[in-house]
């Protein structure tokens, strides 16, 4: 068996999945350098970035703290998202994600913004919009994909977006 402190640690991990706030572990040099920058409002140049971030990242599998393609959770994947192709740093925690650039109305959506999910009391989701009801992100089941927003499982636990461009 496992000592009960262990269990106890390993379920608060479980729990707050993207939700934590620390600092970013320790890449190993992994991260990538900042990517040329995009013109966020060349909604299709942003999409096509997008697109070949997911073509480069599809399947990788969710790791809560990761950054590689090794395993990644959503904020960490957004984080290198943003960075490698969109040439634009990001805080890397799903709660600081969340308080950046502006609140936008789901019918106002664009390519790029920010999207959040409350999984749970204290779990939050973010992924990244890609236009038709979809967005790019770090799943804990499938690892990284796209997925849509009329999903009911997505649906009842939307919680708001954000546009971030040009920060």
């Amino acid at each position: 068996m496992f000592p009960k402190g262990l269990v106890i640690c390993l379920a608060l991990m479980w729990l707050t999945a993207c939700a934590h706030t620390g600092q970013a572990p320790d890449s190993g040099g992994a991260v990538p350098v900042a990517g040329q920058a995009v013109d966020m409002s060349d909604l299709d140049q942003v999409k096509k970035s997008l697109l070949a971030q997911h073509g480069e990242w599809q399947g990788t599998r969710y790791r809560l703290g990761g950054l590689t393609k090794q395993g990644v959770d959503c904020s960490g994947f957004v984080y290198q998202t943003f960075r490698s192709r969109l040439g634009q740093e990001l805080p890397r925690t799903t709660e600081l994600q969340s308080q950046l650039g502006r609140s936008v109305a789901e019918r106002e959506r664009q390519v790029g913004d920010l999207v959040f999910f409350r999984t749970g009391l204290k779990k939050r989701h973010v992924g990244i919009y890609l236009g038709g009801d979809e967005f790019l992100h770090a799943s804990t089941s499938q690892g990284v994909t796209i997925s849509s927003m009329n999903n009911p499982y997505w649906q009842s636990s939307y919680w708001h977006s954000r546009r971030v461009a040009g920060l």
